[in-house]
């Protein structure tokens, strides 16, 4: 972590009003396993599909043409309830260090309603270029779009 900043009590991340962005996701028949809830693979297509909208919906991000490209390098899920099929779901996001080259994001999914998470995710981007998949700045619309997300002063990575 860059010195100097500070990133909010990991607990927070459990509750709903951490979260800065929201995407409605319903589960489906195929996300749940056979001990009857959601798969926990599942959970990481519900972080990667909260991060994503968000950079296209809002940004404008053309991931098939842009010259620079977000490739996931890190994710965690801390699993608190389980979720089912059917329930709907709002999957939270925040941007808990805006780099250089680099966005850690917080995920939480709730069940529609609740206010405590049912999971709490964590997701890193590095940016790169395309053609040489080597680390790259963020470009600076997509640095606009998540800068109202971030938890704490943003900070430069080396």
């Amino acid at each position: 972590m860059t010195e100097g900043a500070t990133l909010p009590l990991a607990s927070s991340r459990h509750d709903r009003e951490y979260y800065g962005h929201f995407l409605t996701i319903p589960t489906r028949w195929m996300d749940n396993d056979s001990y009857g809830h959601v798969n926990n693979v599942t959970y990481y297509s519900y972080f990667d599909t909260v991060v994503n909208e968000h950079l296209i919906r809002v940004g404008q991000f053309d991931f098939r043409t842009a010259p620079v490209i977000g490739v996931a390098v890190e994710t965690s899920c801390q699993f608190l309830r389980s979720l089912t099929f059917p329930e709907t779901i709002d999957a939270g996001l925040s941007v808990e260090k805006l780099g250089r080259s680099s966005v850690v994001y917080a995920i939480g999914l709730f069940r529609q309603g609740d206010d405590l998470a049912a999971a709490a995710g964590r997701f890193v981007h590095v940016w790169v270029e395309r053609a040489t998949q080597r680390p790259t700045p963020i470009p600076e619309a997509v640095r606009l779009v998540l800068a109202p997300l971030c938890k704490a002063k943003a900070t430069r990575d080396a």
